[in-house]
C-alpha cells in the first residue's frame, strides 16, 4: 500500500496527537502522606557512602 509523502505526514500528525492526548492536564498528583512515610519501627539506618570506582567520571 502507497501512502506517499501526505499520507506520511497525516500518519505521523494523527500519532502525535493520539500521543499528545494521553494524561491528564495540571499538577501531578501526590500520595498519602501515610505511603510515604514508614513506620517506625521499619526505618532504615542510613549507611555509609562508599566511594565507588567509575565515580571519579561523574
Amino acid at each position: 500500500m502507497e501512502l506517499g509523502r501526505f499520507g506520511h505526514i497525516l500518519l505521523a500528525a494523527l500519532l502525535a496527537m493520539a500521543v499528545s492526548a494521553c494524561g491528564r492536564a495540571g499538577e501531578p498528583e501526590l500520595p498519602p502522606a501515610s505511603a510515604t512515610e514508614a513506620p517506625a519501627d521499619q526505618q532504615q539506618d542510613e549507611v555509609e557512602d562508599k566511594p565507588f570506582v567509575l565515580d571519579a567520571l561523574i
